[in-house]
């Protein structure tokens, strides 16, 4: 069974437009701000850039990481999400979160398959 994150961190993740995320185990890589989502009471995030030494790249040699939520630090897991109707949710819920004029060319390049790919679920270790 996946550990669940609680209803008040799965409310903060919705509504703040930025996710605190290290990547990795060890502590090489800096705490950076993504974007995520949540659909169905899961933690979702996509990579953009997808360069060399991102965070998503970093997951896939090391699922093990954390996030930082409000003040709290929370060691999590990444599981790259298969489901392609999982990834059409969180499409639609990129789309509804972040949608500001300065928002919509991102999601818009983060619903194409490169990124859409790297679609993966946050889990609490």
């Amino acid at each position: 069974m996946k550990s669940r994150f609680s209803d008040a961190v799965l409310a903060a993740i919705s509504k703040d437009k930025i996710l605190g995320i290290r990547a990795g185990s060890g502590s090489t890589h800096r705490i950076i701000g993504i974007w995520a989502v949540v659909v169905e009471g899961r933690v979702f995030v996509r990579s953009w850039s997808l360069k060399p030494r991102s965070w998503w790249r970093t997951f896939l040699e090391d699922p093990h990481g954390m996030i930082v939520v409000g003040k709290k630090e929370i060691p999590v897991r990444a599981i790259q999400t298969r489901s392609e109707r999982l990834k059409d949710l969180v499409s639609a819920a990129y789309k509804e979160k972040y949608n500001k004029p300065g928002e919509v060319q991102y999601v818009k390049d983060m619903s194409q398959k490169k990124s859409r790919d790297t679609t993966t679920e946050l889990v609490m270790r």
